[in-house]
């Protein structure tokens, strides 16, 4: 093992970086008149992939728990983004569906993540980015 470069360790686990590309996204977002929270954005993403789904399956997607989904899904449902209706076979259930204006939203905040995503990793080669994720992911299993 390398030796520890403690600073730069410490700003990583603190999420220094996440917290840092949150900032940038949100002020994207505001700037082009975008209501929304990165958190509100990864369950936005997950609905563009496939609508009506549980909210049980985008905890699941965004390794968010209960408590913290409620919150976004109520956010989101006050700013007409989404809607939670009952599933036809279980009404117990609800599916959390796209309302148009949540649908509309997807090219805009799409677009503005690829950008910032395409300058955060500027000048990081292939080779690089492999080298990251292969030690996130040990990180990750290390922490379960």
């Amino acid at each position: 093992m390398t030796e520890l470069h403690t600073d730069e360790v410490f700003s990583i686990l603190t999420g220094k970086i996440s917290n840092a590309i949150n900032r940038t996204f949100l002020r994207a977002f505001v700037s082009e008149g975008i209501d929304i929270t990165t958190e509100q954005w990864s369950v936005m993403a997950c609905l563009w992939q496939k609508d009506k789904v549980t909210q049980q399956t985008l905890c699941t997607l965004t390794s968010k728990d209960k408590p913290s989904m409620t919150r976004l899904i109520d956010k989101l449902e006050k700013n007409n983004l989404v809607t939670r209706v009952s599933d036809h076979f279980d009404r117990r259930i609800n599916l959390i569906h796209l309302t148009q204006e949540g649908l509309a939203l997807q090219y805009k905040a799409t677009d503005i993540v690829k950008s910032i995503a395409s300058k955060t990793l500027y000048n990081i080669t292939d080779e690089e980015m492999n080298s990251v994720r292969i030690v996130l992911k040990k990180i990750m299993t290390n922490l379960r």
